[in-house]
């Protein structure tokens, strides 16, 4: 078992996983640009189907003319908080890959795969003590036009990366939730020869 930021494991696993969390107060200032792409460098050797690495990253950092434009395509609940992060980056995947015949077929696994790689990223973000948090509240529709991204790829989530500064300067509403979460007992998600639903 495993006792770390304010959190608890009920088997014996590294406190990075509970060190690890999502919170929503950055400090607003820029990070170096080697740390980040380092971030990414790690997110880009995840594991993948067949290695077909279908994930693709688009990102603003603070400070560059595209962030503020990047916020915008937040939507507006996420935009509150997440302009104040040093980096955004927007999650894309190709959803086809080629087959044997070098024909593109449906690539099954093109989400699941870009999400390892989200995690490798957030990872990789807090051994260097950064903080990260991922998004589903984007405008999927306008980050595709925005950036020109074809119609054989996805925009699954985006993620911010920055400092953690002072829950102060958030909103009431969001001070209240800027506490690290908790998970369901290890036996309502892990199942021994059976399944059992929600």
């Amino acid at each position: 078992m495993t006792d770390s930021n304010h959190r608890h494991s009920e088997y014996p696993i590294d406190p990075l996983f509970l060190n690890r969390w999502a919170p929503r107060a950055f400090d607003g200032q820029p990070m170096p640009k080697a740390d980040f792409l380092t971030i990414l460098d790690a997110a880009h050797w995840a594991p993948s189907s067949g290695n077909g690495q279908p994930w693709r990253f688009v990102y603003a950092l603070r400070g560059t003319d595209g962030f503020d434009d990047a916020v915008g395509l937040l939507m507006d609940g996420n935009q509150v908080w997440a302009g104040n992060a040093s980096a955004l980056v927007f999650v894309i995947s190709h959803a086809k890959r080629k087959s044997r015949d070098g024909t593109l077929v449906d690539n099954a696994t093109h989400a699941f795969d870009s999400g390892a790689a989200w995690m490798a990223a957030a990872l990789q973000a807090k051994l260097m003590g950064y903080e990260t948090h991922g998004m589903a509240g984007i405008h999927k529709d306008r980050i595709a036009e925005h950036y020109g991204i074809p119609a054989d790829y996805a925009v699954n989530m985006a993620f911010v990366v920055g400092k953690y500064g002072h829950k102060e300067t958030l909103p009431k509403p969001l001070r209240e939730r800027e506490v690290q979460s908790t998970r369901k007992a290890l036996a309502e998600v892990a199942f021994e020869g059976s399944f059992t639903a929600d």
